[in-house]
């Protein structure tokens, strides 16, 4: 019995359709533009981590908040902080407090790519957004069979910045310089950068910055005319390709693999 219900469990976590190809279009809805005063950075957000997050960070682009904020917060090796339109901790939108988004469900047949597997979790990602969550055991002892899982703190997640209290994120976003595991289950990840981790390193470190960089303007690639739009392809994470790719990592890290070590290959389409 205890094997059918793990076999079960591991079923739930593996790919069933059909071999993908190794590239996929990013979808324009879920793609976000962000020109900075150094670059551009693309993001890659990810609703089935947080949607009420990418719901409000598309909305506050489209308000065009985000336009000519500052980057208030910045540590080198770890975060650039931004999004408050006060630019500074504690700034909020004019729209409410968002609940806490720090889990999620992994469902049967869901977009999920499960990278590593031990007794006591698993790892993955969803798109190019990096996941931890609960063993197989452990989710076949839940209620709903389900998987419990967080978003993992690697370098390019985006998360949803908020105060001491877990229910106050609202319109401060942080985009990750480097991995910084401590923040998993403590903070929403709405996303991935897909191109210009290079930008979000080169954004001017202070707390604050003596002379701050800026998001010059965010936009929803969807809003966009298509000529405009990312011309980006990512590697498909549910391909071969991207599987062959982790085993490669695999045999170099060794024991110290971790879903961290994995970074999802951009490609131009034009």
């Amino acid at each position: 019995m205890r094997r059918a219900v793990l076999a079960a469990a591991a079923i739930l976590l593996s790919a069933q359709a059909p071999a993908p190809s190794d590239w996929r279009p990013l979808a324009a809805e879920n793609t976000l533009v962000v020109d900075t005063s150094k670059g551009r950075i693309v993001v890659e957000m990810r609703p089935e981590f947080a949607p009420l997050a990418v719901q409000r960070v598309k909305l506050l682009a489209r308000e065009r908040v985000y336009d000519g904020l500052l980057f208030h917060r910045v540590i080198d090796g770890f975060v650039d902080q931004t999004g408050n339109p006060d630019n500074r901790d504690g700034g909020t939108s004019r729209h409410p407090d968002l609940p806490p988004e720090f889990t999620f469900k992994l469902t049967p047949g869901g977009p999920q790519a499960v990278v590593v597997r031990r007794s006591d979790g698993v790892a993955g990602f969803v798109g190019s957004a990096p996941f931890e969550a609960v063993s197989e055991a452990e989710a076949a002892r839940a209620p709903d069979r389900l998987v419990r899982a967080w978003g993992a703190y690697c370098a390019g997640v985006v998360g949803m910045g908020r105060q001491a209290d877990p229910g106050t994120a609202n319109s401060e976003i942080f985009f990750m310089r480097a991995p910084a595991r401590r923040l998993d289950g403590d903070y929403a990840v709405w996303g991935r950068v897909v191109q210009g981790l290079d930008v979000v390193r080169a954004i001017k470190v202070g707390e604050p910055p003596a002379d701050p960089d800026r998001m010059v303007r965010v936009r929803v690639a969807a809003d966009l005319p298509p000529a405009e739009r990312p011309a980006l392809e990512v590697l498909n994470e549910r391909g071969p390709a991207f599987a062959r790719r982790v085993g490669e990592l695999k045999a170099a890290r060794g024991a110290d693999f971790s879903v961290c070590d994995v970074e999802v290959p951009v490609r131009a389409m034009r």
